[in-house]
């Protein structure tokens, strides 16, 4: 009864999609955090630094 009904809940609950929602939510979350700070680094940052006078 102790393990069988665990992983057989467990399977219900990660079916319903909640999970998997939450997993997608934070594989896109990771990528474009990626995404804004390469962004920031080297297409933001560059310019800024030449008008301060080169400060990297």
């Amino acid at each position: 009864m102790g393990k069988s009904s665990f992983l057989q809940d467990f399977k219900t609950f990660a079916m319903r999609g909640n999970v998997i929602d939450m997993a997608v939510g934070v594989i896109i979350g990771g990528a474009f955090g990626k995404i804004v700070s390469s962004i920031v680094a080297d297409v933001i940052m560059p310019p800024i630094g030449l008008l301060v006078g080169g400060v990297n």
